[in-house]
């Protein structure tokens, strides 16, 4: 085979998605047996709860997959060497591992970079049966969902995206443009979710319109900083600079920003083909610390507004994003500090999804305070018109 053939290879997708509906079943089951003799619209609720948190679980793996090296695991997509699991790829594994055993394919690597790809393909199907069931009620009451089936297809649509820039990760040898946005992208199901979830449990939590404003801002703010946190763990410029507040015994060190941060080039390289340079690694590893104040302080100020409010439940918000923003400010540190261990840049990444979660539900709430009005209105003729 060619290599264009060699790096996609179709034949176990059907073993694949059969193992994945049958992992969904799980997760299914317990489900329709939580909620038995329950309306339909309950069980899309738990659904689409229970689906967030698998989806929140699957980012916090695909970091742990990129932070061991696993993303070339199986060296192929979407099987591994032509197969549904590392079991039926053993002889290449071992040849691969044989030829060079600290190298991108290893049996314990192919398990986690296949564990990953079972997962996202497990949350697949869940989104793909929270649509169909969507539609199902939405055919048998128009008014039993709080949101248009339509949000649960788009959803489905995402997840295809997702899906595809999985296989530009592998095919394209983890170049770093297709693997920073398949993280941004993995962010943005989780909004998807987030948003259907809370319209479920309509828990409206009336913001001031400035400060929705400024949680708005603030949130666009930590995303522009993750895709940087992307950038710089993709290219692996975490331990360019060592020692802090300094870099490398420097205030100020020698960077380069035009190649540092061209998205069109590989892994490792610059967009001519040569060497990525030390000084660009340092742009990128200075930009993202230069970034993080701004944006640690922007969540703390936000923390810090929502900490006066009148409402308890806005209070709890406050303190989650002041807790969660002092813990991604330690764990950015230790990353630095004690060469990159594998727990903390673990919990640098799930931090930064818990923080756009927790952002996620706030304007979710918000959104459902300043929709209430509107549907009282709408019910309000009805009641009166009642004998």
């Amino acid at each position: 085979m060619n290599q264009a053939q060699s790096l996609v290879d179709f034949a176990p997708l059907a073993r694949m998605a059969l193992l994945a509906l049958v992992i969904a079943l799980l997760p299914l089951a317990w489900v329709w047996l939580r909620q038995r003799g329950g309306e339909g619209r309950r069980r899309l609720a738990a659904l689409t709860a229970l689906t967030l948190f698998l989806t929140f679980d699957l980012i916090a793996f695909g970091a742990f997959t990129r932070l061991t090296d696993s993303g070339l695991g199986c060296p192929d997509w979407p099987g591994c060497y032509g197969e549904a699991s590392p079991l039926g790829a053993h002889a290449d594994i071992h040849a691969a591992q044989t030829a060079m055993p600290s190298g991108p394919v290893t049996f314990t690597k192919a398990w986690i970079e296949m564990i990953h790809r079972y997962v996202a393909m497990t949350v697949g199907v869940l989104i793909l049966v929270m649509a169909a069931f969507a539609w199902r009620e939405r055919r048998r009451a128009r008014a039993a969902l709080p949101f248009s089936p339509w949000w649960p297809t788009a959803t489905l649509a995402w997840v295809i995206v997702q899906g595809l820039f999985g296989k530009y990760t592998v095919t394209l040898k983890l170049y770093p443009a297709v693997v920073t946005l398949h993280l941004l992208g993995g962010l943005v199901l989780l909004v998807m979710l987030a948003a259907q979830h809370e319209a479920f449990a309509r828990r409206p939590l009336a913001l001031a319109p400035s400060l929705r404003r400024a949680a708005f801002a603030v949130a666009a703010l930590l995303l522009v900083q993750i895709a940087l946190g992307g950038w710089v763990s993709t290219n692996y410029a975490v331990l360019a600079c060592t020692g802090f507040p300094s870099c490398n015994g420097q205030w100020w060190p020698a960077m380069e920003f035009a190649e540092a941060f061209s998205p069109l080039r590989h892994l490792g390289q610059t967009g001519s083909g040569t060497l990525l340079g030390l000084e660009s690694l340092v742009g990128i590893h200075m930009v993202h610390r230069m970034m993080a104040v701004a944006a640690a302080g922007a969540l703390l100020w936000l923390a810090w507004r929502l900490g006066r409010s009148d409402a308890r439940a806005v209070r709890r918000f406050g303190l989650g994003l002041a807790l969660l923003t002092l813990l991604q400010l330690a764990t950015g540190l230790s990353n630095v500090v004690l060469s990159w261990p594998l727990v903390a840049a673990l919990a640098h990444t799930a931090g930064a999804a818990a923080l756009v979660l927790l952002l996620a539900m706030l304007l979710a709430r918000s959104g459902l305070a300043l929709h209430a009005p509107a549907r009282a209105d709408a019910l309000r003729p009805a009641r009166a018109a009642a004998p």
